[in-house]
């Protein structure tokens, strides 16, 4: 994976793409533990994508994977969306469209923080687990030590987000396909940002002198 950018072709590469994302999908709409499978699916695809395999993981009950980074989302997504949500309530109880708009405020920068997170984020997880999710000095520090890298995947995050909810607009049948191709795109974005911020090999010592 040369660039960010190849997130999105990198999983039509594999010739059984459309099977496995359709049925991971079908897996996903079990509630809970489908949506435990889909992001444990996504971090098996990142194993494959880190060993070069051009392709996805096999679709199923990846839930020993996924549970990690399932609940390590669910904490951050209420902790940083408390402000905005407890605004908004208070906006629409006092009838204050200011109050309002200030809460949906907050909410869009809350949902643009954890993009920008999101990649180290992951990262973390995929490589040291629920606690890993949580060194946030680590996390912190790598986002944003990283600018230049981070930025794009964090922009590829969003764009594959916005991806995966376009589904609903075929009464919802989309999203068996538009949803798993969110998490495959996801994938192919951690691969590449740890890649890149690792930066290239160290050269291999010098031979030694001969005779």
């Amino acid at each position: 994976m040369n660039s960010v950018a190849d997130s999105f072709g990198w999983p039509f590469q594999d010739s059984g793409w459309f099977g496995k994302m359709v049925l991971q999908g079908l897996i996903a709409i079990i509630p809970i533990v489908g949506w435990i499978a889909l992001t444990g699916w996504m971090m098996v695809t990142i194993d494959y994508y880190r060993a070069g395999r051009r392709e996805l993981a096999p679709a199923g009950f990846h839930l020993s994977r996924g549970v990690g980074i399932f609940f390590v989302y669910v904490i951050y997504g209420i902790a940083l969306g408390i402000p905005g949500n407890v605004l908004t309530s208070l906006g629409r109880s006092m009838n204050s469209g200011g109050l309002t708009a200030l809460g949906n405020l907050l909410s869009l920068a809350a949902y643009l923080f954890l993009a920008f997170l999101a990649p180290a984020l992951i990262l973390f997880v995929y490589r040291g687990g629920f606690s890993g999710g949580f060194d946030l000095n680590g996390i912190w520090q790598t986002a944003t030590g990283n600018l230049n890298n981070t930025f794009p995947a964090a922009l590829v995050i969003l764009a594959g987000s916005i991806i995966g909810g376009l589904g609903a607009i075929l009464c919802c049948v989309g999203l068996l396909f538009t949803i798993p191709y969110s998490m495959a795109i996801y994938a192919g974005v951690v691969t590449w940002y740890e890649r890149i911020i690792a930066g290239p090999a160290p050269a291999p010592p010098p031979s030694p002198a001969g005779p």
